[in-house]
């Protein structure tokens, strides 16, 4: 069977997955492991890896069925199909988690005026500034080039860097 992707209202991920596990839908919410300091002490706090995304390993025809949980909001689409996440993706998830310090593990959102530097694609070494953003998709200013291009993160690697 395959892994779907669900996206979930905001801050719902655990419990969602959580509900579907216990409907009988095998549910996944990969989470981080984070210290968070209050101001009279700190605590080990569990928060989801991918925010409003949860997996679900599920056959194509009980798909409706998550639908019963009040924190679905829809499936994540690609290409006009549900996006489909494979086993051994999964279990690499599953592996980074166990097997790296939850502390070093950061996903990398870019805001605006970050300077960025291309970490992979045709303009790899190249830096630039990020105008706009919207999902995973940004307008990113090439001084050296004096152009505007639009990158996709998930096609494209991207890395912060401090000047």
């Amino acid at each position: 069977m395959p892994w779907y992707v669900l996206y979930t209202k905001s801050r719902n991920e655990k419990i969602t997955a959580e509900r579907l596990n216990e409907m009988g839908i095998k549910a996944y919410c990969p989470v981080l492991k984070k210290q968070k300091q209050w101001s009279d002490r700190k605590k080990t706090v569990l928060e989801p890896l991918f925010k409003s995304y949860v997996f679900v390993n599920i056959e194509e025809k009980h798909m409706r069925e998550v639908f019963k949980s009040p924190g679905v909001v829809r499936y994540l689409y690609w290409l006009k199909r549900p996006a489909i996440v494979k086993d051994h993706e999964i279990q690499s998830i599953k592996n980074m988690l166990n097997d790296f310090d939850h502390n070093e593990i950061k996903m990398q959102d870019f805001g605006l005026n970050d300077t960025v530097i291309f970490e992979s694609g045709p303009f790899i070494n190249v830096e630039g500034k990020v105008l706009s953003s919207s999902g995973k998709k940004y307008e990113v200013f090439l001084p050296g080039l004096q152009m505007k291009i639009f990158v996709d993160t998930t096609q494209n690697k991207l890395k912060t860097i401090a000047h």
